[in-house]
This record gives C-alpha cells, sequence and structure tokens, in this order.
C-alpha cells in the first residue's frame, strides 16, 4: 500500500528506478503511457527489433520528441531521456539499469533475456507468459541464486489472480479455485488465423486496419493462452490444473460458488485446489448474466461455522451450503497496470507472482489430422493448439510443449485431437531453448505434485 510514496521518495533522492523495456508492442506501449507520469521511474532504454515501430509507439502514447532523443544508454543515463536500440543484450548490459521487462512474446527470447538480466544483476519482469510457462521454474530458481527478482506481470491476469489467492490465503482462507473469464465455445480450439475474425465478429479488412495480428488474437480463442495462463498460475500458487484440460464451464460471477467446487459438493471441479477458466457464454453462444470476461476470481471455503455466518452478514453470495463464496476483479488493464511489477521488485525485491514448482504444463494438440512432414506453426496458428494438464502427466506424456511446436517437422502422422509428443517432431536439441527447457525437466520434473484433494 505504500508503492506511491517509496517512487516518490525516491525521486526526491535523485535516485528512480531505471527499466530497460524490450518489445514496444501492444502490453509494451501501455506500461509507457503510464511509466512517463509515474514518479521515480526512468525508461532508460527500448529494444525492439524495428526501432521505428518503438519511436511510432512513444509518439501514439503521449511521449514528446524530447523524451526520447538520448543516443545510448550511458546519454539516457546521464540525461534521463530514453534511448532506443535494436539491441537487447547491450540494453541489458547497460549500466545503472534495475529492472529489465520482457514484453516480446517469443519464448526463445524471453528465455535469453531471463538468463542474461541473472548474469547482469537485473530484476527480470516477464511479460512473457509463453517464455514463462516453457521454462519459469528454473529462471526463477537462476534469479534467485543471482539475488534479483523474477516476477510475472502486474496487470495481466496470472499476476492477478496470484495476487488474490494471496489474499484469500492470508486471511486465513483455502482456495478451492481460481482462474479467470473468457469467451469459449467448444468449436473454437480448431480455429485458425483464416477463421478467427468472424468468431470475433470482424472482417479480415477491419482486422488488418486495427494492426491486429491474426495468429495472436487466434491464440485468445482457441484455447491455447487460456492454458499457459492457468498453467503460469499453478506454478506459481500451487493450484493443481484439472487432468483432462480446462473445461470452461459458463458462469457468472453470482455463480462462482456453486460452479467452482467439487463435483461432491455439486460443482464441476476434480476436487479443491484447482485452476479453471470459466466462460462468459453458454454452450449455444447465449450470453452468460454477469459474466467475468475480462476478469480473475477466487473461490474460498469458510472454514467454520462462525466464517460462514459472517459470510452471510457481510452479503457475500454464497452456494446453497454457505460454505463456499468469491472474491473477483472484473477487469484487468494489462501494461497500464505494469509499474507495479517493476515497482515491487526494486522497491520491496518482491514479485508480482512468480514460479514456484512445475505443476502445470501446456501441450501441443492436433487442431486437425496432421500428416508426416507437416511443419508446425506454434501458438495461434494452424496446426495445434496448447491444452493445459499437470506436468507430470505431461512428462510421463512426452509431451511437446506448445512453445516449442514452431518450426518443427513431423516424423508421423497425428490424428485430430491428439497431443504431439517430442518423440513426433525433429527437434535441434542443441537450441538455448531446447537445452534449457529440457534442464527445467530434468530438474523438476522430478518433484511429484500431490494428488487432488477431494
Amino acid at each position: 500500500m505504500n508503492l506511491h510514496k517509496m517512487l516518490q521518495a525516491r525521486a526526491a533522492e535523485g535516485r528512480p528506478i531505471r527499466v530497460g523495456l524490450i518489445g514496444a508492442g501492444k502490453f509494451g506501449a501501455m506500461f509507457l503511457a503510464q511509466a512517463i507520469r509515474t514518479p521515480g521511474m526512468h525508461v532508460m532504454g527500448i529494444a525492439d527489433l524495428s526501432p521505428d515501430r518503438a519511436r511510432e509507439s512513444l509518439r501514439r502514447v503521449g511521449w514528446p520528441e524530447e523524451r526520447f532523443a538520448a543516443a545510448n544508454a550511458d546519454e539516457a543515463l546521464r540525461t534521463g531521456a530514453t534511448a532506443i536500440t535494436d539491441d537487447a543484450a547491450g540494453l541489458i548490459a547497460a549500466d545503472g539499469l534495475d529492472v529489465v521487462i520482457d514484453a516480446t512474446g517469443s519464448p526463445a527470447a524471453g528465455i535469453r533475456h531471463a538468463l542474461l538480466a541473472c548474469e547482469h544483476g537485473r530484476h527480470i519482469v516477464m511479460v512473457n507468459v509463453e517464455a514463462d510457462v516453457l521454462a519459469g521454474p528454473l529462471l526463477a530458481e537462476r534469479a534467485r541464486a543471482a539475488g534479483v527478482v523474477y516476477s510475472l506481470a502486474y496487470g495481466d491476469q496470472p499476476a492477478l489472480i496470484c495476487e488474490i489467492v494471496d489474499w484469500a490465503r492470508a486471511a486465513g482462507f483455502d482456495v478451492v479455485a481460481a482462474g479467470k473469464g473468457t469467451k469459449y465455445l467448444p468449436a473454437f480450439h480448431a480455429s485458425t488465423p483464416d477463421t478467427v475474425w468472424g468468431y470475433y465478429g470482424l472482417t479480415p479488412e477491419a482486422a488488418e486496419l486495427g494492426g491486429m495480428n491474426p495468429q495472436m488474437f487466434n491464440s485468445f480463442l482457441d484455447g491455447t493462452k487460456s492454458g499457459i495462463e492457468m498453467a503460469a498460475v499453478a506454478n506459481a500458487t500451487g493450484l493443481t490444473p484439472p487432468r483432462d484440460g480446462l473445461a470452461f464451464p459458463p458462469c457468472g460471477v453470482d455463480d462462482l460458488p456453486a460452479v467452482l467446487r467439487p463435483r461432491g459438493d455439486g460443482g464441476t471441479l476434480d476436487g479443491k485446489g484447482m485452476v479453471e477458466v470459466v466462460s462468459s457464454v453458454d454452450r449455444n453462444d447465449g450470453p452468460i448474466d454477469r459474466d467475468l470476461r475480462w476478469g480473475v476470481y477466487a473461490v474460498f471455503e469458510a472454514p467454520s461455522d462462525y466464517a460462514m455466518r459472517c459470510f452471510s452478514e457481510y452479503g457475500l453470495r454464497t452456494d446453497d451450503s454457505g460454505r463456499y463464496a468469491a472474491m473477483y476483479k472484473p477487469y484487468h488493464l494489462i501494461g497500464l497496470e505494469l509499474g507495479i511489477s517493476v515497482a515491487c521488485a526494486a522497491l520491496r525485491g518482491e514479485p508480482t507472482g512468480a514460479p514456484e514448482a512445475w505443476r502445470g504444463d501446456v501441450v501441443a494438440t492436433a487442431k486437425r489430422d496432421l500428416t508426416e512432414g507437416e511443419m508446425l506453426d506454434g501458438e495461434g496458428g494452424y496446426t495445434v493448439w496448447g491444452k493445459l494438464m499437470p506436468a507430470a502427466d505431461s512428462l510421463t506424456l512426452g509431451g511437446l510443449p506448445i512453445g516449442l511446436a514452431q518450426g518443427c517437422r513431423l516424423k508421423r502422422t497425428i490424428a485430430a485431437g491428439a497431443p504431439v509428443r517430442w518423440a513426433d517432431v525433429e527437434m535441434d536439441e542443441t537450441q538455448e531453448i531446447v537445452r534449457v527447457r529440457r534442464e527445467m525437466e530434468a530438474q523438476f520434473g522430478a518433484a511429484r505434485p500431490a494428488a487432488v484433494a477431494e
């Protein structure tokens, strides 16, 4: 509750938090819109594959030209301006930098930048949840060993879910379920970049005019992004992924306690302590009353009859037993809230969520019948979507993580709906991203999570 005062103190002392942003896309641009208004925070440099795109993002969010006129990081450090570069490694190594934000969306880039941040003693805020789910437990351990913070990105739903889970536990409640909302229909799993805009009610021309990336938006639609985000939450909170993947039950906020409880109590869960995503539409594409499409939630349990009476006295909506209640946040502001992670890491030495174990994984799953010799095209593409499962099941299966399912060739046919395995693809095991993932599997795969409590 004191971050603003701490930031003001840093500003008054002339010691702002010096930040390096890698990736000036939508998430990065939203952060920049607020960072210029935040006391005690100096965006020392921005690295993007297209420096001109980064400059255009700054203009679009209202930065005056003189604020990003520094020729390099050294000049930025001296003058308080911002340097633009295409050299992410150079930015991470720049003198005076405190925090690195990876907002690239590339698992390979995210892993490389996190390792460099550890090497140079920089805190790392990982907007790149794809990289986090591929190897986050190992990256977080490397950061701890280096004496720096590895953090999920506040404003994105996984960190907000971690916050609400922590709130419930710190208040003495057991968390029964936690997750987010989205729009879901079973047909979405087969969606491709060619069909995605129809589901969003857009024409391809309107989407192109808006600068929307069809493969990225398709990842949100086909279930992959939901699986990735819930794996990140499971790894950071100790909650358990469903054995057969996310069920996406239709549910509004008033029904969260009734729907997100164990089956033995009339709900939809395998047991207590689960992650799950709720749908904002029913299976006929009809609207759900008071849906949670943009928000996050946690369902928690009254530990005593007295607590149950308090739930009733203070107006909490519960299930019919009065035992289960929910707390939720209806919206999230993406990059506009990202400065919270930066401030927590630099001023408190704390993450806004970080993986502690490997409990959830996201396995590439065929969208259609795939033939030998086909090239997989990764998250949001034409060939596979990402299915959430417990990490132990993924390891036993030999499942190919969705973060590696791009640019690799199939060695055999895969039926629609079937998982893709490491053994099914040609993979260059010398790549850094593959080596890091294999190391993570070897180190964290031995720690099998406990069974779900009934």
